[in-house]
């Protein structure tokens, strides 16, 4: 497997925590998405979209990492990202999407490009605007995961979800958002800090880092 992502793109972070926890071996290949190396057209070719992460595997190139992650969980099953029952699932796809759908799109690098370049905005307004998504969404975590976590978000061990909540963490913390009203996400970061597939997933350890 050939992974295509960016040291510190979320999208890239959660696909590398799932390969790890599934504890399975893959190339990295960097683009840098600063530089722009997601618009060649070498990396066109495989993914016409222009965004990572690209994961190249059995002949063929999978986009999107919701995707990716189920099809992990579909070819390799174990261990489990996701429980054995349809509702705890579904509750798992929820957290999920909280990250993927309504905090992560709002603050990615092609918006906060946009803000600046479009809007003037300085690194305190970019900040507050990343801040304006990322607390409601984290409002919504904490007492997702107060009903359903056992030491991770979902149950006592990793599922998708925290493949999805640790990224965005990294990323609020790069955002200067005080982590402080969020106990129980932090509960679930400090277990994280502690899981080598998160510690060999961190930004900071893969070889296209700055």
């Amino acid at each position: 497997m050939i992974l295509h992502g960016y040291w510190r793109s979320g999208t890239s972070y959660r696909t590398r925590i799932a390969l790890n926890l599934k504890g399975l071996a893959y190339e990295q290949r960097g683009i840098d998405l600063r530089q722009g190396d997601q618009k060649a057209d070498a990396y066109l070719a495989l993914n016409p979209q222009g965004l990572v992460p690209a994961l190249e595997v059995e002949g063929a190139v999978l986009i999107q990492s919701p995707a990716i992650l189920e099809w992990l969980e579909d070819t390799h099953p174990m261990p489990p990202l996701l429980p054995a029952d349809a509702l705890g699932r579904a509750q798992v796809r929820a957290m999920a999407a909280v990250v993927g759908c309504d905090i992560h799109p709002l603050n990615n690098l092609r918006v906060l490009k946009a803000l600046r370049e479009g809007f003037s905005a300085d690194q305190g307004a970019t900040d507050a605007w990343a801040a304006r998504w990322i607390a409601p969404g984290f409002d919504t975590l904490e007492a997702l995961v107060a009903r359903h976590g056992d030491g991770w978000c979902f149950g006592s061990a990793p599922t998708v979800a925290d493949c999805y909540l640790i990224p965005q963490i990294y990323s609020a913390q790069r955002f200067n958002l005080d982590l402080a009203p969020w106990p129980r996400l932090r509960a679930v970061a400090a277990a994280a800090d502690a899981h080598p597939a998160f510690q060999a997933a961190h930004p900071d350890q893969q070889p296209d880092a700055d």
